[in-house]
């Protein structure tokens, strides 16, 4: 098992601020792999849609698309569940043994145009009922499949330290990209890891680079003990179809597609 990661300045920085992010952590290679699974299991589901067909859950709005429950999709999406070199950091800043929460898509080209969506990750709000400092509870991991070092190209922007808070913003602070105090655009080129504390605020950034591009994916933990939380429905075949350590991280339990 790897005991150098975190580091303890990394631990520091995630403890503080509530992110964490590692450049370069996904090499050239399987960049390509995902992008390219990516974009097929997108064509499928949209050509599924299209024909009004069942569809796993899928938002398309002109060419973008955003797209839920990958890990059927390829192997290749399977095999960043679990990915080696993330697995310490999800273990050492969530639980030694973290179960699976859910993983999604976004592939976007174009001004999606729905402003700023501040929000903390969660049900029920973000588990605001459990506040007024919500705990710790779910560690989210974002990859950059495209280069997302410029700014307002859709880039995800946060207020660092706000896991913190005992207070929620006001509707007023949360209604524009700059009247959040500490907005903060997370920038990294392609293959980066930024992985958040659930209680962070964020938002999908401004887009106002008409040449850029977003696109993402999004892979979630939580605690073993979260049983009732949301969890993408999978196949009988798919669960059978895993390795006992990877059952272990569905809590053994798969909801199968009805």
């Amino acid at each position: 098992m790897d005991t150098t990661h975190p580091t303890p300045d990394e631990r520091f920085f995630f403890d503080t601020n509530g992110y964490l992010m590692l450049e370069g952590l996904l090499p050239d290679d399987l960049v390509g792999d995902l992008t390219e699974a990516l974009a097929g299991a997108i064509k499928r589901r949209r050509a599924a849609a299209e024909r009004g067909g069942p569809v796993r859950e899928s938002k398309f709005t002109g060419r973008n698309a955003r797209i839920f429950g990958l890990l059927e999709e390829d192997p290749v999406f399977l095999r960043l569940m679990d990915y080696a070199p993330v697995m310490p950091y999800v273990r050492a800043l969530l639980n030694p043994e973290p179960n699976y929460h859910a993983s999604d898509a976004i592939w976007e080209v174009e001004d999606p145009g729905t402003g700023a969506h501040w929000h903390r990750d969660g049900r029920d709000a973000g588990f605001e009922a459990l506040g007024p400092q919500v705990p710790h509870l779910q560690i989210k991991l974002g990859y950059f499949l495209s280069d997302m070092s410029g700014t307002d190209e859709g880039n995800l922007t946060i207020v660092p330290g706000s896991h913190h808070a005992v207070e929620s913003p006001t509707a007023e602070q949360r209604a524009g990209y700059d009247t959040m105090p500490g907005a903060t655009q997370l920038r990294g080129p392609v293959g980066t890891c930024v992985m958040f504390h659930n209680a962070l605020w964020h938002t999908p950034g401004r887009w106002s680079d008409a040449g850029g591009e977003r696109i993402f994916l999004y892979y979630a933990y939580e605690h073993p003990w979260m049983m009732a939380a949301y969890q993408a429905p999978y196949s009988r075949t798919f669960y059978h179809g895993l390795s006992d350590e990877r059952k272990k991280m569905f809590h053994e339990v798969v909801f199968e597609v009805g």
